[in-house]
């Protein structure tokens, strides 16, 4: 495994113990990702920011029930979506009792959203199928924003191979998530997550 994703580990075992430092650097090295993604969400930095807050205050309070956590980033991720999801369902709600003039744009921008969360989901899912090192390779690209050159140090094998990697990461997730891609590419929505992680797709 990477450095990364074994000091994730590492620290996801102190958490569990109940190592309260350990709870403080999970918090340090991914609040502000976790922001940035909700954001692309809500659209709002307050509520990006109240919604991960939320979430980690959570995962301290079942700190006591937390041993189904296998993975800090997917499982953090998916809690973030998960309230992002049920917070624009609230504005949605809200949007359609109060009958305001811009309801049906305000609604076909929160479908698209929800269009989004279940690609997002299935997106994990898929990339939990890839072998350890593509998984590595494209998450480093895509969530990390590194280049190709970057990666190859850290990961200590040729740019080629690299290449390769995410190539074949690519190619698998072309096929898990073919029923998807039309919509994609003919603009149904437009999020900037997705293009990091999906563009050459």
């Amino acid at each position: 495994m990477g450095e990364r994703n074994e000091i994730d580990s590492f620290l996801l075992e102190e958490f569990k113990s109940g190592n309260p430092r350990a709870f403080d650097k999970i918090f340090n090295n991914h609040y502000q990702n976790m922001c940035r993604f909700a954001h692309s969400i809500v659209h709002d930095d307050d509520t990006a920011h109240s919604l991960v807050q939320q979430v980690f205050v959570n995962l301290w309070e079942n700190r006591e029930s937390s041993d189904h956590i296998d993975s800090l980033i997917p499982y953090l991720t998916t809690m973030v979506r998960n309230h992002c999801i049920n917070f624009v369902k609230r504005e949605k709600r809200n949007i359609k009792l109060a009958k305001l003039p811009a309801e049906a744009q305000s609604e076909n921008t929160t479908e698209n959203d929800l269009f989004v969360f279940e690609f997002e989901e299935l997106l994990i899912n898929a990339l939990s199928l890839l072998p350890e090192r593509c998984k590595m390779a494209f998450e480093y690209s895509r969530f990390e924003s590194m280049t190709n050159n970057e990666i190859a140090q850290k990961m200590e094998i040729t740019t080629k191979g690299i290449e390769a990697l995410i190539g074949r990461a690519l190619k698998s997730l072309r096929i898990s998530l073919a029923d998807y891609l039309p919509s994609i590419r003919n603009d149904k929505i437009k999020n900037p997550i997705l293009f990091m992680l999906l563009k050459y797709l």
